[in-house]
């Protein structure tokens, strides 16, 4: 699944193409087929998708170029760079076991490396003759140049025992298909980099630049699980998330640029830049994204919102008042989506109940005459009503009486919505209408005075 650590990566190489004028390729890395399931497949293209984040060319499915990995596999063969390891599983775990046992590393120890035989029928594996001395050198864009002794990398796995062709190789020999320039991924794979540089320099292939970010941690400082945020990103999307706040704040996870915090998608390309990225793990803050979201729903246009409110609401809204006006009178007090489809129920949907505490606190016998002179105001007022109007009513009907406006203000508020928080009462009963106020606030009264 596409999870947060994965999107910002996938934004990072974004924002790292568009501002270079280059290309952003999207590849589906499944050679482990027991993982690279469809459904899994279609969270990445539907997160990549929500998120904005468009690729230049179709995309690309590992599996499919299987014949061409193996054709890789074949000159590495041919040139001394591979060899066929025949090892069985107990083998294997023997040989692990001794290591353990005299206090080394457990790895490959490389014994097949110059067996001549070829036993028919008998599976075997293909793989990568690591140099044995010396030292890789991985110049990363970010972290620096990171040096590995290869007196430390095993001889690793190239071909399965099947014949399907393992993450390493594969990605060796499709980046330099695809023209690959530049590696952005996280830093949990800068282990395999070593590895990939030796795989392409032995096949004759331009080596990419590379740049691994460091990894997104919780607000505890431990590696980023569920507890802390980490699912698909499309949940986001039905958490009632704005992908472009989404957007802004994984920009910020890593990457800077002064104090500024606010970024549309024009200055994170303008300005995006690897030199910016740090060095050490970010830190997923929960509330920062909350704030950020909350920011971006209030400056939305409200016609752009319509779509995705109307999917969370999920009945029809043709028959209230426009959507859009809805949307208007509930930006300013909304967290995300989800929260303001909530607040919009309520004009789509009479009340059927009301909240009990609200109504033992606010609709007490001295609400009703209020109630009642409202009511009044309302179906004299005939065309010329508004809610401005209305609420000129309720202003001076509490004068009158000598009482605050919110003595009748929250006992309209309840019984319009069913509860003691709306817009403003003059925008509810403007939205509303006449006719469904009226409706609406003598219901209430007869069954809550009943």
């Amino acid at each position: 699944m596409l999870h947060i650590g994965g999107a910002r990566t996938a934004l990072f190489s974004w924002l790292f193409a568009r501002h270079h004028g280059g290309e952003f390729v999207l590849r589906i890395e499944d050679t482990d087929r027991e993982r690279s399931t469809e459904a899994a497949t279609q969270v990445i293209l539907d997160g990549l998708q929500w998120l904005g984040l468009d690729w230049d060319e179709p995309p690309v499915f590992q599996r499919t170029r299987q014949a061409e990995h193996v054709l890789a596999v074949e000159q590495l063969l041919e040139e001394g760079h591979a060899y066929r390891c025949y090892c069985t599983k107990d083998e294997l775990d023997a040989m692990r076991a001794e290591q353990r046992a005299r206090g080394e590393k457990p790895k490959y120890d490389g014994r097949c490396r110059h067996r001549s035989d070829r036993p028919a029928n008998v599976p075997h594996v293909v793989r990568f003759r690591s140099p044995d001395v010396g030292q890789t050198i991985v110049r990363d864009m970010v972290l620096g140049d990171v040096v590995f002794d290869n007196a430390e990398l095993d001889d690793l796995i190239l071909l399965r025992s099947d014949g399907t062709p393992t993450y390493n190789l594969a990605v060796v020999a499709d980046d330099a298909a695809m023209g690959i320039t530049h590696v952005i991924r996280g830093a949990d794979h800068l282990n395999n980099t070593p590895r990939q540089i030796q795989l392409y320099e032995a096949l004759g292939l331009p080596v990419p630049k590379f740049a691994h970010i460091p990894l997104i941690h919780g607000p505890d400082g431990a590696k980023m699980s569920k507890r802390h945020g980490a699912v698909a990103v499309t949940e986001y999307r039905e958490a009632g998330y704005l992908p472009d706040a989404l957007v802004n704040y994984l920009a910020r996870l890593g990457w800077s640029h002064g104090d500024q915090e606010v970024f549309s998608r024009a200055q994170l390309i303008e300005l995006f830049d690897l030199a910016q990225v740090g060095r050490t793990a970010a830190r997923f803050d929960q509330q920062k994204l909350d704030w950020l979201n909350a920011l971006y729903l209030r400056q939305a246009d409200p016609a752009s919102l319509v779509a995705e409110v109307r999917r969370f609401l999920s009945f029809p809204t043709e028959d209230g008042p426009p959507l859009e006006h809805v949307i208007a009178a509930l930006q300013e007090r909304s967290k995300n989506l989800v929260e303001l489809a909530q607040g919009a129920r309520f004009f789509y949907q009479p009340p059927t109940s009301y909240d009990e505490k609200a109504v033992k606190k606010h609709l007490r016998a001295q609400a009703w005459p209020l109630v009642a002179a409202f009511i009044e105001r309302v179906e004299a007022m005939g065309e010329d009503f508004s809610g401005a109007l209305a609420h000129q009513a309720i202003k001076e009907l509490c004068a009158e009486a000598g009482v605050g406006m919110g003595k009748l203000a929250q006992p309209l508020r309840i019984l319009l919505s069913g509860g003691p928080v709306s817009p403003p009462i003059d925008i509810t009963i403007e939205l509303l209408g006449r006719e469904e106020v009226l409706r609406r606030v003598r219901d209430g009264m007869a069954r809550l005075r009943a």
